[in-house]
């Protein structure tokens, strides 16, 4: 059994990780509420808000009655704001020394990226080993608030980053743009919602590096664009156009993401493809790998909508699928994150 803590920005969580069954329990607390009121989150307010919920959601394991079967700790280390690190990290080797168990730390990212085999492992835990390798090699993407990241994960398994944002990260402007249009945050979902039923080809927003070559993603022009666009407009015609603007600006950024995944997919010789962080659970961009994959006859592995965002499972299943990268008893914090 294995503990998983996760705690990099504004979630506290925990979950319990069985390698022959699966997961035998997953415990969050989200702070949307709290740093609503400021557009977005407050990292002393963060760090109080892991110090006010993690003694709960411990209570809740050990009313579990699983705690005494925990043979290892597995904590985010990083990369991820200092403070919330440093409570998960604390309650980590604490529990550690009280359980007698060794602690490892689990790259964010990392988690991430294997947080879409949690689902495959769980269909039949016995084959998962063998499920896994023939999934390999893997093409998979990260998409979220902060992080966007085309990566291969190959035998090893050893994970090579192929593309990332040279700025802005797709979450970051889905909700950017959601504030330009008047939406409190996180402004994302919201966006989503407004574009149901509007004309995603409204409106020509730009899409950067869209050539082959390019290994890079980019949205800041995306989100300049739509400010310049907003600055023409009255309130009517805004009020008017809302459907049709959000329609447009997420099909920018989902075709994007979505036009670089598949030069990498025609250029190389996979076996799967996966999609993983707080975006994943967009519909609009989960059916379009859907297609992907429909159309090149590979396997494609999403993150469950509970397992897009930060959370404790994902760290629990990554010291499990990938032991050797994960470090024994974190006790510094490095802002810099190695996935390969």
């Amino acid at each position: 059994m294995i503990l998983g803590v996760e705690s990099s920005c504004d979630e506290s969580a925990i979950a319990l990780f069985d390698a022959e069954r699966g997961l035998r329990g997953e415990w969050i607390h989200s702070q949307i509420t709290r740093h609503q009121p400021y557009g977005g989150v407050v990292p002393d307010l963060a760090s109080r808000e892991h110090l006010d919920h993690f003694p709960p959601l411990l209570e809740a394991v050990v009313a579990s009655g699983r705690l005494g079967q925990v043979r290892e700790i597995a904590v985010t280390s990083g990369p991820g704001l200092a403070g919330s690190l440093a409570l998960g990290m604390s309650l980590s080797l604490a529990l550690g020394a009280a359980l007698e168990v060794p602690v490892y730390g689990v790259n964010h990212l990392r988690g991430h990226a294997f947080s879409p085999f949690i689902a495959v492992h769980e269909r039949d835990p016995a084959a998962f080993p063998a499920i896994f390798a023939e999934r390999l090699p893997h093409l998979g993407l990260i998409v979220s608030g902060g992080n966007t990241v085309l990566f291969s994960l190959e035998e090893g398994p050893r994970l090579h980053v192929l593309a990332e944002t040279v700025d802005d990260a797709a979450g970051e402007a889905l909700d950017k743009g959601a504030k330009l249009l008047g939406m409190p945050y996180p402004g994302g979902p919201e966006l989503e919602k407004r574009a149901r039923g509007g004309d995603s080809t409204a409106y020509p927003f730009p899409q950067a590096f869209r050539a082959r070559g390019e290994k890079r993603f980019s949205f800041s022009g995306l989100k300049t664009s739509l400010r310049y666009r907003l600055e023409k407009m009255g309130d009517a015609e805004l009020a008017r156009q809302m459907p049709d603007l959000c329609a447009s600006y997420q099909e920018a950024v989902v075709a994007a993401l979505v036009r670089k995944t598949g030069q990498f997919l025609e250029a190389g010789r996979w076996r799967s493809l996966g999609l993983s962080g707080g975006v994943a659970n967009n519909r609009r961009l989960r059916d379009e790998f859907s297609g992907l994959g429909w159309r090149l006859g590979l396997p494609v592995d999403m993150a469950r909508p509970a397992h897009t965002g930060d959370n404790a499972a994902m760290i629990a299943f990554t010291r499990f699928a990938d032991p050797l990268a994960c470090r024994e008893a974190p006790t510094t914090f490095d802002p810099s994150w190695e996935l390969a």
